[in-house]
């Protein structure tokens, strides 16, 4: 068998494709701006199952769009979903994508706290002025004390992609925010990532920027 070579946007086309006919083939049809959501974190992990288990708030697309047209601050919990967010992207609609997790101020009232990095990020985020968007990848303990600030009335974020990964009050974390007033993306389960949480913000991005090559 030979194995062609192609354009990077050639075999992101190609990947979505299949992953497209492999969505139809398990019967499911999911809403236009749902559906390239659920594509892009199956692309970014070759994982079916987040076509069952990534949970949409409604109309979330369109507000989440919203926000990113004003200029929105994406906030996530590691430098490494940090990484994979299009900057690019998102600076062509006027926002920006900050980690507080390195912040020699977080880390000190962190130890000072005995609290994690997560937690007081999360706090610091919730002064940032204009439309908040989260993605939280990998810390449960960012989204549980993120729950808390919106329920104290500090913080009304334009969405939360809620999908860290692990074992200890993740799925407990994510089911926070589940049928809740916060416009929300959530992978139910154990299963996520950093990876999962910049490819949504990518996912929402992509609906609303084209993309000169890559």
């Amino acid at each position: 068998m030979k194995l062609e070579h192609g354009t990077p946007r050639e075999i992101e086309g190609e990947s979505m494709r299949i992953i497209g006919q492999e969505l139809e083939a398990m019967g499911i049809v999911l809403p236009a701006g749902c559906e390239a959501v659920v594509k892009r974190a199956i692309h970014t992990t070759a994982d079916f199952d987040y076509a069952d288990s990534l949970a949409f708030s409604p109309d979330v697309i369109e507000k989440a769009k919203a926000a990113l047209a004003a200029g929105a601050t994406v906030v996530t919990d590691t430098n490494m979903a940090l990484s994979g967010v299009s900057k690019v992207t998102l600076a062509k609609l006027g926002g920006k994508a900050v980690c507080l997790m390195a912040d020699e101020q977080v880390a000190s009232e962190a130890k000072a706290r005995g609290v994690t990095r997560a937690v007081v990020s999360m706090e610091h985020a919730a002064k940032f002025e204009g439309p908040l968007l989260f993605a939280i990848g990998n810390a449960p303990t960012a989204l549980i004390r993120l729950h808390e600030l919106i329920e104290e009335g500090i913080v009304a974020p334009a969405l939360v992609i809620g999908v860290p990964v692990g074992f200890v009050n993740v799925v407990e974390a994510k089911e926070l925010f589940i049928g809740g007033d916060t416009p929300y993306i959530i992978a139910r389960g154990r299963k996520g990532g950093s990876n999962v949480a910049a490819s949504i913000v990518n996912a929402l991005l992509y609906q609303m920027v084209h993309r000169e090559g890559f």
